[in-house]
């Protein structure tokens, strides 16, 4: 899979290319549009935080985006996480023509172990729209956890290293 496939920074020269993933069965209430995407990315590259967001390619076809970094503390997160430095994982979206293929759990999995890699391992805390199943399943299949935690529609998931 690996050659075929791989992770490049989102940036303005590739940003248009990624708007073109289709994710009509993914409502913004879910995972963000591009646009505001790109404003997370821009304001972590000015702040300084530590973390990337990806756009995904598959045989040079823009298929998904993912944003782990930093996590700037939110009222709603676990008290848990306000005990130590964590990551927050967001905007994770592949292209709906190439989902349940194995590609998201190996993206997941090589972009943790980038940003582990580049940065040192923390915990990672994120949100699944209380309707999105799929979602939920797929990142408890990854070590992630369902917590009682709630910000609005979001549960929040918390993923340990052993």
């Amino acid at each position: 899979m690996n050659q075929r496939l791989k992770l490049e920074y989102l940036t303005s020269e590739n940003i248009d290319r990624v708007k073109a993933i289709r994710r009509e069965d993914i409502s913004e209430d879910w995972v963000d549009d591009m646009d505001t995407i790109m404003e997370y990315t821009q304001y972590g590259l000015e702040h300084g935080c530590i973390g990337h967001t990806y756009a995904i390619v598959w045989d040079d076809q823009y298929i998904g985006v993912i944003l782990l970094g930093e996590a700037i503390p939110w009222e709603t997160d676990p008290p848990e996480m306000s005990e130590q430095p964590f990551y927050r994982l967001m905007n994770f979206i592949i292209d709906n023509r190439y989902r349940n293929l194995g590609i998201g759990g190996y993206v997941l999995e090589t972009v943790i172990k980038a940003i582990y890699d580049e940065y040192g391992v923390r915990p990672i805390a994120l949100g699944v729209h209380e309707d999105n199943e799929g979602a939920a399943r797929f990142y408890e299949r990854h070590g992630f956890r369902k917590t009682e935690y709630r910000e609005d529609d979001d549960c929040y998931f918390i993923r340990y290293e052993k």
